[in-house]
């Protein structure tokens, strides 16, 4: 290490410079905000950054380790095996995507429409889980069943239902395949499948590319919306007439979408931006 860590400031002076190239330094301000609070464990970021809060032996032989693993591009948050989203630790792994703010933000969306629902929702292509859960979480009238055709994002989307303590249904199901039996017509269908394209690949971070995995990332540039129309084909039978669809998208699909949404009988349907102003979601209702 360049330099002699002794205190919170020195962690954030020794990852900018460790850093620098892999990352801009609102992300490397980021993998530090995350990484002070994990070690510390507390959410309290403003006490740590307090002159007399001193750093461990073990907490300096700990960075050693991370900062090793993160200066290969390997994500912090497969690193530390875990990250927060919507306010709940969600353990991660190679074989599931890390949680995005973007799709926060569709769990929000469905949140703040659907608070009363007293009814199903299905998510296809869960993943770690992250959005069953915390709409499980925030919804209480809702009966929450999810799919993914990973068996390893099965295992770990239901240790992260039994870590956040809330009931949710995870069967393994290729969504290119028969819907299974086990699901009922829902109310609300959610989803966020792959959709970034081949050819988007060159504008990505090697952080992702080298790590992330690309099954529940990328779709063929001659085919980008395969996973929805299959969604939109089941959707006569996992949704019930009147019930919504939400999905998040690729920024550049959302007319093309709507469109798609259309002629699969659905109404009401929106587009929707997120925070840096790029469309993210789309929405629909059902028609009976």
């Amino acid at each position: 290490m360049s330099i002699n860590i002794q205190t919170i400031q020195d962690i954030r002076k020794l990852l900018r410079i460790e850093l620098s190239e892999l990352y801009n330094e609102k992300e490397i301000d980021s993998v530090t905000i995350i990484l002070i609070k994990t070690l510390f464990g507390t959410d309290r970021l403003h006490q740590l950054i307090q002159p007399g809060v001193k750093v461990t032996p073990e907490i300096r032989s700990r960075i050693s380790e991370i900062l090793s693993q993160l200066r290969t591009g390997r994500p912090l948050q497969y690193i530390l095996g875990e990250t927060e989203f919507y306010g709940y630790s969600i353990k991660v792994g190679e074989h599931v995507l890390i949680p995005r703010q973007e799709t926060e933000e569709l769990v929000d969306l469905i949140i703040k429409e659907n608070r009363d629902l007293s009814g199903r929702i299905i998510d296809f292509a869960t993943g770690s889980g992250c959005i069953a859960i915390a709409l499980a979480k925030n919804i209480p009238g809702a009966i929450v069943t999810a799919t993914d055709i990973s068996p390893e994002a099965i295992s770990m989307a239901e240790e992260n239902a039994r870590l956040n303590n809330v009931a949710v249904t995870f069967i393994r199901s290729d969504l290119k395949g028969p819907l299974p039996d086990a699901i009922p017509p829902s109310e609300i269908m959610v989803s966020n499948p792959p959709y970034v394209r081949e050819s988007e690949k060159k504008l990505m971070h090697r952080n992702v590319l080298d790590f992330e995995p690309h099954t529940a990332l990328f779709v063929p540039d001659n085919d980008p919306l395969i996973f929805y129309r299959r969604l939109l084909e089941i959707s006569g039978s996992a949704l019930k007439p009147g019930g919504k669809a939400y999905f998040e998208i690729n920024e550049a699909m959302g007319a093309e979408l709507e469109r798609m949404m259309g002629k699969y009988g659905f109404s009401e349907i929106k587009v929707i931006l997120d925070l840096n102003g790029k469309e993210r979601i789309i929405k629909g209702k059902k028609n009976g």
